[in-house]
């Protein structure tokens, strides 16, 4: 759902800015024919809204040096939200500059580079005591559950009854990211409780019924679910609602699974990216031998 001040943002430049208009609908087209979010149109149309604001002419008619002290200020901007910030300016200037047939100037804005940090994960103790913290039913369903299958918020948000399959033990997760559907194994453990769940919530179409326009319970609704929990816990650890995705697949690693069928579970598009769970799981390291004392069989 769009936040209001990111609607207010954009209505104002079009508003003021003379052909602003045309670049919104440039790129709310191309985001649809590429089968794009719309959280990307959401995230690129407000920091090209807010550059041309800043200089009150349209990107295009914005000089370089203009835009590099403006992507300076945002990168050297002590707070929290300015890598996210950073980064949504420079791809939605490419992506722009690129279909305007302006390569070059997309070709010359800095590079991103990438944060080397390590995934915080919970520990098994901590999950219990996680999952037990909600005063509501359906919100220990809903942690246990993104847990339990390893699903991005959204995914969890988009839910339906209907994709959960209680006999062949399955969750179908129906075009998440990159427009891919995947299918997960559903826990018993689980199974049970979205039984006992169902039975006494009565949701309707959605898995999750909420405020949303639609019915849907909205990601930032399960987001706000995990800070009250955890305020109820003893966990320091800094997490999120993601935290439990990389719990997830750090515990399937632990446990033995192939890294690529983690990556098929995880719907990851590079086994790059599956790939930093080894950093931080704690998988028994096994004593240096030659594989010729494995061959055969010890009598």
């Amino acid at each position: 759902m769009r936040k209001k001040n990111e609607f207010t943002t954009v209505q104002r430049a079009i508003q003021t800015i003379d052909g602003f208009q045309k670049v919104f609908n440039t790129l709310q087209q191309q985001t649809i024919l590429r089968g794009q979010s719309p959280r990307t149109l959401e995230n690129y149309i407000r920091q090209i809204a807010l550059i041309s604001l800043a200089f009150n002419k349209l990107p295009e008619d914005i000089s370089d040096e203009d835009i590099n002290e403006y992507l300076t200020t945002l990168a050297l901007s002590p707070k929290s939200p300015s890598r996210s910030s950073f980064k949504h300016a420079i791809y939605g200037l490419r992506y722009y500059y690129r279909h305007i047939g302006q390569t070059k100037r997309a070709i010359n804005l800095p590079s991103l580079k990438q944060e080397a940090k390590l995934p915080v994960i919970l520990n098994r103790e901590e999950l219990r005591r996680l999952f037990k913290a909600p005063t509501l039913l359906k919100h220990r369903i809903a942690l246990a559950l993104i847990y339990s299958a390893g699903l991005r918020s959204q995914e969890a948000s988009n839910l339906k009854i209907s994709d959960i399959d209680f006999v062949r033990k399955s969750i179908h997760i129906r075009q998440s990211k990159y427009k891919k559907d995947r299918i997960v194994p559903l826990s018993e453990y689980m199974a049970k409780g979205l039984k006992t769940y169902l039975a006494v919530e009565k949701p309707h179409i959605w898995l999750f019924n909420g405020k949303d326009a639609d019915g849907r319970y909205s990601s930032k609704g399960l987001s706000w679910v995990m800070r009250e929990a955890l305020k109820k816990t003893d966990i320091k650890k800094e997490v999120s609602l993601h935290t439990l995705r990389h719990s997830y697949a750090t515990h399937l690693l632990e446990d033995g699974l192939n890294i690529l069928i983690i990556k098929k579970l995880l719907g990851h598009a590079k086994i790059e990216t599956t790939m930093i769970y080894l950093h931080v799981a704690q998988c028994p390291i096994a004593s240096a031998h030659s594989p010729l004392d494995t061959l055969y069989p010890r009598k």
